[in-house]
């Protein structure tokens, strides 16, 4: 039994076990307006939330069909993007301003130890060969979620279009190299 497989499927609940706390819980845009110019209120947070867990349950099938290390990258820097990298900014917001992030309560009990256990499936498994290349995914995450912050929307778009041609081209070299072996 392939326990990555079994732990990505988790992604979409556990984004939306976070939204929980951030939209009905506690009202997060409003902690986020208070410090932030919040340009990813042009999508309402329903939108968001489909919109995001929607990407999930592709990229997560995608890895459950093709299973090998293009579509477990492509799924291990999504999962960097919505779930790790926003866990550390909930927490790293909430000591800045020193004010209680909505948010903050399932990135630290849910979202870090899940990715983690995610991670480490992934580089038991082979999916991960170094902690180089999960490195490169997670700056692509930091980027990616950075970009979202300051561009809004538009950035899941190109996210997902850039993605799916990364896993187009590395899914034809890993053929390739499966051809000369």
């Amino acid at each position: 039994m392939k326990k990555f497989n079994n732990l990505i499927v988790l992604g979409p609940l556990l984004y939306a076990i976070h939204h929980f706390e951030e939209h009905i819980i506690f009202n997060f845009i409003e902690w986020k307006l208070k410090y932030f110019n919040h340009s990813a209120a042009a999508l309402s947070t329903e939108a968001i939330l489909s919109i995001l867990v929607c990407v999930l349950v592709v990229f997560a099938l995608l890895h459950l069909v093709k299973d090998n290390r293009a579509s477990a990258y492509v799924i291990l820097y999504v999962l960097f993007t919505i779930e790790v990298i926003n866990a550390f900014f909930h927490i790293f917001f909430s000591f800045y301003f020193n004010d209680f992030s909505p948010g903050v309560i399932t990135s630290v009990l849910v979202y870090l130890p899940a990715n983690f256990l995610i991670v480490r499936a992934a580089f038991q498994e082979g999916y991960l060969k170094s902690s180089t290349e999960y490195g490169f995914i997670a700056l692509l995450g930091t980027a990616t979620f950075v970009l979202f912050e300051i561009y809004g929307p538009l950035v899941i778009v190109l996210s997902i279009f850039s993605s799916l041609l990364y896993f187009v081209w590395f899914n034809k070299r890993l053929a390739a190299e499966d051809q000369h072996t």
